[in-house]
């Protein structure tokens, strides 16, 4: 009987080899290369996410309201649109014309049947639907979207508490007609949206100030710079897509 012996031969130094290939100093500086290259792809990405993308604040309030042409407009009639929304009055001596002026370069820059404004006065008793007719007219307002409102002072106050965006109390004489010179901005479905700051955190509201720098910490009445409108305007431009 033929016996026939089979024996596994141990490669010599074929373990040891395989030990030092994983443990070979490539190895150990591709990983923390990886590593890294995958952490700053995540930073790009994020910070790329919070330049191209806009945050969703909550869904407008519901309004209805008289118009410069005595029409009722609710929040309803401006689904479909992309528009902003602000607190004025037709007779304030400061920051309301800024604003105005400022939403009719909007408006131009615009220029999309796509897109309106909201301006809600905070002084109805004065400012009835033919003397907001008049102050559209004297500002050169050019869209079938730009509504002037009027309607109730309580129920008005009680939106801009909605917007969180301040209207002074209408019981308190010094300050009834005090307002902030934000600006919401309105997309497509009614939900209030803006961009990010420098810190990625949502700014919530645009201004519709001037200022006396570039980067919009010093307003003035007369400055020469606006940049939330800019801000606004890419904004709004992203929205209609």
């Amino acid at each position: 009987m033929l016996t026939v012996k089979t024996s596994l031969r141990k490669i010599p130094g074929s373990m040891s080899r395989n030990k030092k290939t994983d443990n070979h100093p490539k190895n150990k500086i591709i990983v923390p290369i990886v590593v890294i290259a995958l952490l700053f792809f995540g930073i790009g990405f994020g910070m790329n996410y919070f330049r191209t993308n806009l945050f969703t604040v909550m869904k407008v309030p519901d309004f209805k309201l008289t118009d410069q042409n005595n029409k009722q407009i609710t929040n309803k009639d401006m689904i479909g649109k992309v528009y902003l929304v602000e607190f004025f009055f037709s007779k304030c001596p400061t920051i309301c014309p800024v604003m105005n002026s400022n939403m009719r370069a909007i408006e131009d820059e615009i220029n999309s049947p796509d897109f309106g404004i909201i301006s809600i006065s905070i002084d109805p008793e004065n400012d009835t639907p033919e003397l907001l007719k008049s102050h559209a007219q004297s500002i050169g307002v050019k869209s079938l979207n730009w509504h002037f409102l009027t309607g109730d002072r309580t129920y008005i106050g009680h939106l801009a508490d909605q917007f969180d965006i301040y209207v002074g109390d209408k019981e308190d004489e010094s300050e009834n007609l005090n307002h902030s010179g934000m600006i919401a901005l309105v997309d497509k479905d009614g939900n209030v949206r803006c961009r990010y700051d420098q810190n990625n955190k949502p700014i919530l509201y645009y201004s519709g100030l001037n200022y006396g720098d570039p980067q919009g910490t010093d307003p003035q009445l007369n400055g020469k710079y606006h940049p939330d409108r800019e801000k606004l305007i890419e904004d709004i431009k992203k929205l209609l897509k």
